[in-house]
């Protein structure tokens, strides 16, 4: 494996942008590239480090995962009614990746298109932010079926490496009359389950790659995704009630040249 500074670096990039909308893939993409560290052996790892990211949204809303064992008559994200939200926004994206899993590996995970993901969806950011809309969803267990099968509309989008699930499950969100934050929440929450799926899926399709040695580099990288992911989450729900997303949208159009200039 890569030297063990790697997977801290890389271990960072993918917790500190998982759930922010500006790409943790494309962020990876471009930062293997960078290092050198590329291939199947880097694909399966950053599938490792995701898993670490996923956990510490898990950690952070225990409460609200807990409550879907059971129904709670004061929390309508709860029980039936909470796993009903979260297949509903997992059904889209879990179908169309599905079916165009082996088309995206082999034509969308390049810098090229990574850059174009992020330019598109910077554009969308300020239209959306730009749009007058109304916040009928102050609170995430106001979220209506309807809601949740739209956003998991926007989901697709995220299949385009660079463009952001937390980007497109946000506005999809805000134009379906959920407020920012909330929008947000429940962006953390229904990543879960489809992430949980995908990288599965591709662990177990690749996990024979590694030796016994490769463990520790494979757990480093996992706990410092953990530990940025955490800190990340927390930090970006203090600032949504503070700022819109136009600041990430000017952070992607701003790396796209970047990453022509120098990938």
């Amino acid at each position: 494996m890569a030297s063990w500074y790697v997977a801290v670096v890389l271990g960072i990039v993918e917790g500190l942008t998982e759930f922010l909308p500006v790409s943790s893939t494309g962020h990876l993409i471009i930062t293997g590239h960078l290092l050198g560290f590329t291939g199947p052996k880097a694909e399966t790892f950053e599938i490792v480090i995701q898993l670490g990211a996923i956990l510490a949204v898990v950690a952070l809303y225990w409460k609200r995962f807990t409550g879907l064992l059971h129904n709670d008559p004061s929390l309508r994200f709860s029980g039936f009614n909470g796993l009903w939200l979260l297949f509903l926004t997992s059904l889209p994206a879990s179908i169309v990746g599905l079916l165009a899993h082996k088309y995206i590996k082999m034509y969308l995970f390049s810098p090229t298109t990574v850059a174009l993901a992020l330019g598109v969806g910077a554009v969308m950011i300020f239209i959306v932010e730009g749009l007058p809309r109304e916040e009928r969803v102050q609170v995430l267990d106001d979220i209506t079926p309807g809601q949740a099968l739209g956003i998991g509309l926007f989901q697709c989008l995220a299949l385009w490496p660079g463009f952001s699930r937390s980007a497109a499950t946000i506005m999809g969100g805000m134009l379906l009359g959920v407020k920012r934050t909330v929008a947000a929440e429940y962006s953390f929450i229904a990543a879960v389950p489809i992430m949980f799926a995908a990288t599965g899926y591709d662990f177990l399709k690749s996990y024979q790659l590694f030796q016994a040695g490769d463990f520790i580099f494979l757990g480093l990288g996992f706990f410092v995704s953990f530990v940025s992911a955490w800190l990340a989450v927390k930090g970006f729900i203090f600032l949504l009630g503070r700022l819109t997303l136009r600041p990430f949208a000017v952070y992607r159009l701003a790396l796209v040249p970047l990453i022509f200039l120098f990938l």
